[in-house]
């Protein structure tokens, strides 16, 4: 008996973005690791990889998370 049971098929209004297709699909058609989501519409689904690469942005650029002067500063 399997621990964890695939979920076959999504709630209805579910969007993911398929990262090894490049694609949006409505319900999880892949694996998670393979996947976004989920979104609520699928213009956000559709938008993934751009609000993905915002997000990592701000995140590189966020002072409270970006240690790297103060590594240099201690090497």
């Amino acid at each position: 008996m399997a621990l964890f049971k695939k979920r076959t098929v999504g709630k209805p209004g579910e969007w993911y973005y398929c990262l090894q297709h490049k694609k949006v699909e409505e319900g999880p058609e892949c694996p998670a690791k393979d996947r976004f989501g989920p979104y609520t519409t699928r213009a956000e689904a559709e938008h993934a990889m751009e609000t993905a690469r915002e997000r990592n942005l701000e995140w590189e650029n966020d002072p409270r998370w970006h240690d790297g002067a103060s590594r240099r500063e201690g090497e």
